[in-house]
């Protein structure tokens, strides 16, 4: 099961809740770096995940089927939301959503497929990477400096915080861009990250074109993208240039395609 990222969920969570007493009212009102989203529309967005979570909404066809256009909705409709407000839709239900995943770490319903609706299926025990990825990357990318605009630091990321959102994002590349992605990859590409979070996967071509990518664990082909794990998420989400953080061996024009058509919501 991913214990590991339950771990790093509640790390990330604890980390978060440090940082918001200190956050003045001026503060919550600056651009964060995800476009169009204010500080207080990043901590909006994960209360309303946490929410959703925990009260899952009834079915409504008419919310969009896009994912990223579903989040803006929801920080949308708390727009005129008081920061307090905001805050408090947080540190309600972040600890319910915890306990929750916790629950899901335990057989035999832990490897129950969950559909995440515009990001695909996964076992039940790997949401807890999904809330240890979303909280990591939006506070350490959207709001922290240096690129977001707040002055404040956190602890260096370890291995034990980058390595549970890093194996979220590699579960969702086959799924999260649907078939999008597979004329992408021809070859078997191996997607080396170093630093906290390190590991070495190989991005396989779907065997039809009715199936999907598939992701091994080890190193198994010539073309090689090496990165840091840090800088995976953020390219990966295309927060970053991949260009600025990737190095590629073997022949590159195999890799720059899947490259400059992956992101990882």
């Amino acid at each position: 099961m991913t214990q590991a990222g339950l771990a790093a969920a509640r790390l990330g969570t604890a980390q978060l809740n440090h940082l918001i007493p200190q956050i003045s009212a001026r503060q919550w009102e600056l651009p964060s770096a995800c476009a169009g989203w204010r500080v207080i529309d990043v901590v909006a967005h994960l209360g309303a995940l946490a929410h959703e979570a925990v009260e899952p909404p009834a079915p409504d066809p008419t919310v969009p089927t896009n994912r990223e256009r579903y989040h803006d909705l929801r920080v949308d409709q708390r727009r005129n939301w008081s920061h307090a407000e905001v805050i408090d839709e947080w540190v309600m239900y972040a600890p319910r959503q915890l306990a929750l995943l916790e629950s899901a770490q335990t057989p035999p319903r832990a490897d129950d497929p969950v559909d995440v609706p515009g990001l695909g299926s996964y076992p039940r025990h790997l949401l807890a990477n999904t809330m240890a990825f979303n909280v990591f990357c939006h506070t350490r990318y959207d709001v922290l400096a240096p690129d977001g605009p707040l002055p404040f630091g956190l602890p260096p990321p370890t291995d034990e915080q980058v390595g549970p959102a890093v194996e979220f994002m590699l579960a969702g590349v086959p799924q999260m861009q649907g078939f999008d992605l597979n004329p992408t990859v021809t070859v078997p590409l191996v997607l080396e990250l170093t630093g906290p979070g390190t590991m070495t996967v190989t991005i396989l071509p779907a065997d039809r074109p009715d199936e999907r990518l598939k992701i091994v664990a080890g190193g198994h082909g010539e073309v090689v993208i090496r990165s840091t794990a840090m800088a995976f998420i953020a390219w990966g989400t295309t927060r970053k240039p991949w260009r600025d953080y990737c190095s590629i061996s073997g022949e590159a024009v195999s890799a720059i395609p899947f490259l400059d058509r992956l992101n990882i919501i």
